[in-house]
């Protein structure tokens, strides 16, 4: 060990590297508490990338005179892609390379937007006129609304549960 390796181990001890893992208070590899914050925040983002892409599958599938089924797989597409884009725009901020940020994203969201499109389109489909509402009906908007909140009232335990073991938005971590 070199001098000024010494002096770096010296001056942090072992506690150095072990407070790299940790952010915020908790620790990233699953033996700390993981807050429910951070889940909300994981959550929300991945909220963000659904929204975006529900809605712009809803208009353009509705522009298109499309029926339920292919602007519902078109909303789906685009929920994944907005969510995977927000993530791999912050990951390749960092310096990470395009093939790597692809994969840290895939680790990172495909859980969590999968159980919210799950949910969200659940909710939609089950409630009485939403598939058959147009963008300019109240309807089309509070169902919206609901699924989205439903959505991420359930995946936020599912994001925390996946932070806590080092999964999900624990990945993306890292590179912030």
């Amino acid at each position: 060990m070199d001098q000024a390796h010494a002096h770096h181990e010296g001056e942090h001890g072992h506690q150095g590297h072990q407070g790299h893992q940790k952010h915020q208070g908790h620790d990233h590899h699953g033996h700390g508490a993981v807050g429910w914050p951070m889940a909300a925040r994981a959550t929300l983002h991945c909220l963000t990338g659904c929204a975006i892409g529900e809605v712009l599958g809803m208009i353009i599938g509705t522009a298109l005179g499309w029926g339920n089924v292919p602007t519902m797989i078109l909303a789906i597409v685009l929920a994944f892609f907005f969510g995977y884009a927000l993530t791999l725009r912050g990951v390749l901020a960092a310096g990470v390379d395009f093939r790597s940020a692809v994969r840290v994203a895939l680790a990172a969201d495909t859980l969590s937007i999968a159980v919210m499109e799950l949910i969200d389109n659940g909710v939609i489909a089950l409630w009485p006129g939403a598939m058959d509402a147009q963008l300019s009906d109240a309807l089309f908007w509070a169902a919206l609304a609901l699924s989205l909140a439903l959505a991420f009232v359930v995946t936020t335990p599912v994001n925390k549960w996946m932070i806590g073991r080092g999964k999900g938005h624990a990945v993306v971590h890292q590179y912030h």
